[in-house]
């Protein structure tokens, strides 16, 4: 079954200011590399809807909603906070982005396709139930998740988050919903710092020092995410995929590569093929290094493509 790559032009048009890291030229360098690669014709490509506001509600109060709505400028920048701006076409991305998850579920969920990676930012991690933050406005995965359990009735979904940074908005959207099981590798002390405690069965937290590399991933994973997803058994697995953990990485200090990202994302659709029918959707998060960013993000499609 094919793999759909889902995006949308307004991605590359929101913009926080000349020389923030949080690019437009992050989508053109992954969409360059499939196609370098001679993996973008291999896709199934779709246009990332606008996420309604009841899509949005799921998981961000509705006062919450039209608060971002109404910061959006209609010129120039409107801070949200020191790292985080909303320019006149933000709001459309943020919608866009967030969309692009309950599309894919709904592609995954009827058998269109076997997987899914939205190409889309602004990335959402961070952004908390009611906060806007770390380049994050509504929680993108976190909109995906809770769609395939309202809309498609699933009972435990998974939520694997490689990005560099703790994706504490996901933690603070889904910290009392037990559906979820929440597996974490981040780099601390770094943004956000935090290091919140593991909770057996629905949440594992790895952080790890900065300088670590393969060796030290690839055991937290293996000795603390994989024992967590077989004993979960999860219907479907959304991957919160930043790429910041890249040796090359300017914002962090880990020293992962290229082969680490294709690695995690083999185990994941391991896991995927064992518990439930390869549905896997994954979403961009974070990578600052356009080069690191395009080839490793290109080397994790041509993961789920093939494995």
């Amino acid at each position: 079954m094919p793999v759909a790559l889902i995006s949308h032009p307004a991605c590359r048009l929101h913009q926080m200011g000349a020389g923030h890291p949080e690019q437009p030229a992050r989508i053109g360098a992954i969409a360059d590399q499939l196609h370098g690669r001679r993996l973008y014709d291999f896709l199934v490509h779709h246009d990332a809807p606008r996420a309604t506001v009841e899509q949005l509600a799921r998981v961000h109060p509705r006062e919450y909603i039209e608060r971002i709505s109404m910061k959006s400028p209609e010129e120039g920048l409107a801070f949200v906070d020191p790292d985080t701006a909303m320019c006149p076409d933000t709001l459309e991305a943020a919608l866009r982005a967030a969309g692009a998850n309950v599309l894919a579920v709904d592609l995954v969920m009827s058998g269109d396709v076997r997987r899914a990676f939205c190409n889309v930012r602004p990335p959402g991690h961070h952004a908390e139930r009611d906060k806007a933050m770390g380049f994050c406005f509504f929680n993108n995965v976190a909109v995906g998740a809770a769609h395939a359990m309202q809309a498609h009735g699933l009972e435990r979904v998974a939520i694997l988050d490689f990005d560099v940074h703790l994706g504490n908005g996901t933690e603070d959207i889904f910290r009392n919903d037990h559906r979820v099981l929440l597996c974490s590798s981040y780099e601390y002390p770094l943004y956000p710092d935090m290091n919140p405690p593991s909770v057996p069965g629905h949440i594992v937290n790895c952080p790890l020092p900065a300088g670590a590399g393969s060796d030290e991933f690839r055991r937290a994973i293996t000795e603390q995410w994989l024992p967590a997803l077989e004993a979960f058994a999860p219907q479907m697995i959304f991957i919160s995929a930043g790429f910041d953990a890249h040796a090359a990485d300017p914002l962090a200090d880990l020293r992962l590569t290229r082969a680490d990202y294709g690695w995690i994302t083999e185990q994941a659709c391991a896991v995927s093929e064992r518990h439930c029918k390869g549905r896997i959707v994954s979403t961009l998060e974070g990578g600052y290094d356009l080069s690191a960013l395009a080839t490793s993000a290109a080397t994790h499609v041509e993961t789920l493509l093939n494995a």
